[in-house]
């Protein structure tokens, strides 16, 4: 989902797309590996308003926890010119009032973005920008293609030149080499042979079009603000903006939107839906809704199915803050026993620092989290998290509360063992790299030194948010929704 080395459109302009690089934003390989799976990315555009990118920076500042590697938001004005800006780092480092001043026009697309494929670099900030028959041809895209080694080959091998490394550009060149009559048929020639996890928002001239993949795995909302219509990731987008939450795109579906007027297209071959059960348990924001389900009440269920499933002595129970802070308020429901403030998170910790060798190896949790020490001294507790990846912050956690005093830890994860790598747009570790892969939930509690440790089961998981679903659990169960075209390919490849 990135797009290094996208060439700027000849007509408008095209700031920000060279530059320095924005002070703090990360370089990939810099930072270690993740002990929680990365963010995808955030995509919105907006149609018909005369305030197109202001309403789309404040969308994207409202799915900043979708990306914080690169923002951008390319505009086309009245005549038909794109205005591009695109920048590494955080939505408010990026944009000014001055830079939004020059992106005219009531069209508009945005997109922040955590690579889960591409390289981390300005070359591979979306959104996409290419001259396309005297127009604009303009792609945000949140998902991973799992055919896109394969569309890669192909294209090449029919003369196609690739200025990126990134699974977006292949739609692009799809849509570009289409034989079909119109660009409405173009886009849905190019969809239509794509594999995998793609919401996308595109653009041809003023034109938007908005789609998910037919089996729904990354989440996209429509909104409307007066006459204006607005796609985005998650219902938060809109909220920030006044906008009033229409309906959910649905998968398969591709839309066209102009000057505001919505129209849908022929539908993508249909398949079973599969949302992706991570968002609720973990990317999503609380206060947004996605699959029609509000996260914080799904984040709830969760934790009260854990308390009920494993529950424990203890004086007081408290989050891993932020994201877990629904499933500990719904495990202290359940269970009865006290909800506490017992670790403080610093939010100003940037993705990438130096470590003081003389701070030790728990340095990284010291600089993100604080105990409060007069709430874990002398009691037991139990600690609520909502997924355990590899197990190094935990463990580092925990031994900070013992240094804190905490007489007994319990350990309690708000979704099951996390075994199997993401495919279709989720940054994970490798499997060797999963300690749920490799380790018994006894082994794991040994490894963090805590004296109980408890998984919420895939039963109880499907069964508390009953009635959203059909889910995707593939990083729980193993099994792969869409096929894995490329890994398949990787596999026979190393077998010959």
């Amino acid at each position: 989902m990135s797009s290094r080395g996208d060439p700027p459109s000849r007509r408008g302009t095209d700031a920000g797309q060279t530059g320095p690089r924005t002070a703090g934003a990360p370089e990939r390989g810099r930072h270690e590996a993740p002990d929680k799976p990365r963010e995808e990315c955030g995509i919105v555009a907006v149609s018909g308003s005369g305030a197109a990118a202001e309403l789309t920076f404040l969308a994207l500042y409202a799915l900043q926890h979708r990306g914080q590697e690169s923002a951008g938001i390319v505009t086309v004005d009245g005549d038909g010119a794109a205005h591009t800006h695109r920048g590494m780092g955080l939505v408010a480092d990026t944009f000014d009032d001055a830079i939004l001043e020059r992106l005219a026009g009531s069209m508009a697309v945005g997109h922040v973005r955590y690579s889960t494929a591409g390289r981390s670099d300005l070359r591979n900030a979306q959104p996409m920008v290419v001259d396309y028959q005297d127009q604009p041809l303009i792609l945000a895209h949140n998902g991973n293609l799992t055919n896109a080694g394969e569309l890669r080959d192909r294209l090449a091998s029919e003369g196609a030149i690739f200025q990126s490394d990134a699974d977006s550009e292949s739609i692009i060149h799809l849509i570009a080499r289409s034989r079909r009559e119109d660009n409405d048929q173009r886009v849905d020639d190019a969809l239509s042979q794509v594999i995998g996890a793609f919401s996308v928002v595109l653009a041809i001239g003023d034109t938007v079009y908005a789609a998910r993949d037919s089996r729904g795995f990354r989440p996209l909302v429509l909104g409307r603000l007066g006459e204006a219509v607005i796609v985005a990731s998650e219902t938060c987008a809109l909220d920030i903006i006044g906008a009033a939450y229409v309906r959910d795109v649905r998968p398969g579906e591709v839309l066209k939107i102009r000057d505001g007027h919505i129209e849908e297209l022929r539908p993508l071959p249909p398949a079973e839906p599969s949302a992706c059960l991570f968002e609720l348990v973990y990317f999503a924001r609380p206060d947004s809704r996605v699959w029609g389900c509000s996260v914080d009440g799904a984040r709830r269920a969760f934790g009260r199915q854990l308390a009920r499933e494993h529950p424990a002595e203890a004086d007081c129970v408290f989050a891993v803050p932020d994201s877990s802070n629904s499933a500990a308020l719904g495990f202290a429901e359940e269970s009865g026993v006290p909800f506490e403030l017992a670790l403080i998170r610093n939010h100003y910790v940037g993705r990438t620092f130096i470590h003081p060798t003389q701070a030790g190896r728990d340095f990284k949790v010291r600089v993100k989290y604080n105990p409060v020490r007069e709430t874990v001294d002398g009691r037991r507790v139990i600690v609520v998290d909502d997924s355990l990846v590899r197990g190094t912050t935990s463990r580092g956690l925990v031994a900070m509360l013992r240094e804190a005093g905490a007489r007994e830890v319990h350990f309690r994860v708000a979704s099951p063992p996390v075994r199997f790598p993401c495919y279709y747009g989720i940054d994970m570790p490798t499997r060797e790299e999963l300690i749920g892969s490799s380790h018994s939930v006894e082994e794991i509690r040994d490894h963090l030194g805590v004296d109980s440790l408890g998984y919420l089961s895939m039963e109880g998981m499907h069964q508390a948010v009953d009635g959203y679903g059909p889910f995707c659990d593939a990083c729980w169960s193993g099994a792969y929704a869409a096929p894995l075209v490329d890994v398949e390919r990787r596999k026979a490849t190393q077998e010959v």
